[in-house]
């Protein structure tokens, strides 16, 4: 199986089991750097696929509770290639990983040296929010040629052609994002998210995930029949800004 492909693999087998799989998300470097490694082990060893998320100084699809963390930890001196380096050093698991990352990082390494790093470090694809899908193109050769991912990111006002072109152009998985604005809020899954969701899935030739404000059980279920998957963000967040073990709480959160 080629390596962006796992993703999806992941997910479908998830969802195979009767729940949608569980994309758990983490601020590398938060709450301290030198728990990285423990908290990306917990993490990854109770959900599907892990989303590292790379410190930015401005963060414009989070929330407050993201940009907390992604300040933390710039603070500590986390970068990207502070965090490829970590995961180069690191044994590799079953679960795919992939960088959510704002694209000025990534362009100051440059494409092909990032795909170089993002081999070795075992990345099996890329979110970038702030990269529109039509200036994606040299990222998405460079990705490609090593085979990883790039996602692409719908929300519930893109058009319907844009969807079709978003979503047969998205690689491991589409990310549908569940609202308009920032990370944090709590989705309250109305029948207009369920349709527009579903609409996404009509279209998508890979699986759909839910993201944005996805903090519990209801909401799983709620989604269950309309996606193939959620990431589970700020939620997780603020589990490691207790002092709690993530690895569990998503544990809980599937049995709940």
């Amino acid at each position: 199986m080629k390596t962006h492909e796992t993703i999806g693999a992941a997910i479908r087998a998830a969802k195979a089991r009767g729940e949608p799989a569980l994309v758990g998300y983490l601020t590398a470097g938060f709450p301290s750097r030198d728990g990285f490694r423990q908290h990306l082990q917990a993490i990854a060893d109770a959900a599907d696929v892990v989303e590292i998320g790379v410190p930015f100084t401005d963060p414009m699809a989070d929330g407050v509770t993201v940009q907390r963390a992604s300040h933390a930890a710039l603070a500590q001196g986390v970068t990207l290639r502070w965090i490829l380096e970590q995961l180069e050093s690191m044994p590799r698991g079953k679960t795919p990983l992939l960088l959510m990352s704002y694209l000025n990082p990534l362009l100051a390494l440059g494409s092909d040296a990032l795909a170089s790093a993002a081999v070795r470090a075992g990345i099996a694809g890329f979110i970038v929010p702030d990269l529109p899908f039509d200036e994606s193109a040299e990222l998405r050769a460079a990705l490609g040629s090593r085979d990883i991912a790039l996602v692409q990111m719908v929300t519930p006002v893109t058009r319907p052609q844009r969807l079709e072109q978003i979503c047969a152009g998205s690689q491991g998985f589409v990310y549908a994002v569940t609202m308009t604005g920032t990370t944090g809020k709590s989705v309250a899954v109305p029948p207009e998210v369920t349709r527009y969701l579903d609409a996404v899935r009509a279209r998508s030739p890979v699986p759909v995930c839910a993201g944005f404000g996805i903090r519990g059980r209801e909401q799983l279920e709620l989604l269950r029949d309309h996606v193939d998957g959620v990431v589970i963000g700020s939620a997780l967040v603020e589990v490691l800004e207790r002092g709690e073990d993530p690895g569990r709480w998503l544990r809980e959160l599937r049995s709940r």
